[in-house]
């Protein structure tokens, strides 16, 4: 081939194609790193369900997606309500609804200002004063100015600096959005757990409640006894202790239900003093199904760990526009208008002005700034890198500490709900013999006694089973995006 075909103009716009193609190289790709995909999440194999519990067996659906209302299978419509509610009218839920807003605004206008050329019109009227050569003639020159113009600028992306800097902005807008999903999604988990919290703690203060009505009647029945010299003064003193201990415990139950409750309403939006009734802990239903993703899955369904591809993604592109502002920049500028020092001389033929220009910049000694920001990106990226592994890991262990503690507590409720049954049996059978005369009052008494302790264990456990299932339903994340969040037409790099 003759080689007179290259022109300086052809190899010039030859070499400009070719950075402009070897931009993606400037930095990493962004992708992340391999993750490990464990057989199953805990340092023991996750059963398949629970024991059964209250008549309640959970089944550990594997594979399965999350369940995006999970709030939903608990069967309650006060709970709905409240969720509802909270995600209706929570400021801070707001807030950074409006926050993801304006940075999808950003992004637009910085899309529009890197990628198209500006044109700005302006204009100048003006009266001026200048002083006169003497030998000319007069003193001073007094005269009028007026210019009108069109002024276009245009930046070429050679090096895709600009391109790399709307995809790392693209990809923080990202983080944002996965940050506002993982808000609502904690909201309702908040909400839900705050609930099942203040419900719980209800039903606690009505058991304690009883419970002390007991140890005082017992208190009193065994001081009577001891004045009749039925009783020794030890038993009358550890009497009163047991009742007073039990009168110690109520205050601060009341202090955490009303704490809950408080919580409650300001994640409704609403003022503490307009909190909610507390839900009937019996209306409550556990989830008989809960769905557990496989690691693979939690990897697209986390909105933590999406955040953290997103970051990652972020910093890669900011690595490509180092690199791409190590090289020229070029850049056209135009005008066009009219001037002149009177009106009609500006608005005719001979006012026209025009300009156009081209200018290139090439960085040559900056101290060692440019190369010292590229490896600062570089840093930032492999900080990315790590603080990706941290979230997915971190996540694996939010989902097996959750597994475990829904099978502990399952476990736990079911010997807690035993005993609370053989209690009441107990409970009942000596009831009936004590309005048969058979047994005396304070045998009756302490059955009950027996019985309420063994309901107060019962409830506990009813409410840590409850709370743990929405745990895992929160961990499990939101089913996985059929697309990816829009970046606004910018493609990550």
């Amino acid at each position: 081939m003759d080689n007179r075909c290259f022109t300086p103009r052809m190899t010039a716009f030859a070499a400009a194609a070719a950075f402009t193609l070897a931009a993606c190289s400037f930095g990493p790709n962004g992708t992340p790193p391999a993750m490990p995909e464990p057989a199953h999440y805990g340092a023991e194999p996750q059963p398949m369900q629970t024991v059964p519990a209250q008549g309640v067996t959970q089944q550990f659906v594997i594979g399965a997606k999350p369940v995006p209302d999970w709030w939903k299978q608990y069967r309650s419509d006060d709970l709905d309500a409240l969720v509802d509610e909270g995600l209706r009218n929570s400021p801070t839920l707001a807030a950074t609804d409006r926050s993801l807003a304006a940075a999808r605004e950003q992004l637009r206008a910085q899309i529009g200002s890197s990628l198209l050329p500006t044109i700005d019109a302006g204009g100048q009227a003006s009266r001026q004063r200048a002083l006169a050569i003497p030998e000319a003639g007069p003193n001073t020159f007094l005269y009028n100015v007026f210019v009108g113009q069109l002024q276009a600028h245009y930046t070429f992306d050679i090096f895709g600096a600009a391109r790399l800097a709307n995809a790392a902005l693209a990809a923080r807008v990202d983080v944002q959005a996965y940050q506002f999903d993982a808000a609502r999604r904690a909201l309702a988990a908040n909400i839900v757990a705050a609930a099942i919290a203040s419900a719980t703690l209800h039903a606690q203060i009505d058991t304690t409640e009883r419970l002390i009505t007991l140890a005082n009647e017992q208190a009193r029945d065994t001081s009577r006894r001891y004045e009749l010299g039925a009783a020794s003064h030890t038993d009358a003193l550890n009497a009163q202790q047991s009742a007073a201990t039990l009168a110690a415990s109520l205050p601060g139950l009341r202090q955490q239900w009303l704490a809950t409750r408080h919580a409650l309403a300001v994640l409704l939006g609403r003022t503490p003093d307009a909190a909610p009734a507390d839900l009937d802990l019996a209306s409550l239903h556990v989830p008989e199904q809960v769905p557990v993703s496989i690691p693979s899955d939690l990897l697209k369904s986390r909105p933590d760990i999406q955040a953290a591809d997103a970051t990652l993604k972020a910093a890669a592109a900011d690595v490509g526009v180092a690199t791409a502002q190590m090289f020229p920049s070029l850049s056209l500028t135009a005008s066009m208008g009219q001037g002149g020092f009177s009106w009609p001389v500006a608005l005719s033929g001979a006012g026209a002005l025009w300009s156009i220009g081209a200018s290139l910049s090439q960085p040559i000694f900056h101290g060692g700034a440019l190369v010292a920001q590229r490896r600062a990106a570089v840093d930032a990226y492999d900080a990315a890198t790590a603080q990706y592994r941290q979230t997915v890991l971190a996540a694996f262990q939010n989902v097996a500490d959750t597994l475990a503690a829904l099978e502990h507590d399952a476990q736990s409720l079911d010997a807690a709900n035993f005993a609370a049954r053989s209690a009441q049996g107990v409970f009942d059978e000596t009831s009936a013999r004590y309005r048969l005369g058979a047994v005396p009052e304070s045998t009756a008494r302490s059955s009950e006694q027996q019985y309420r302790n063994a309901r107060l264990d019962e409830i506990r456990y009813t409410g840590a089973r409850l709370s743990d299932t929405a745990a895992l339903f929160q961990a499990m994340g939101n089913p996985p995006p059929q697309a990816e969040p829009s970046t606004d037409g910018v493609a990550n790099n």
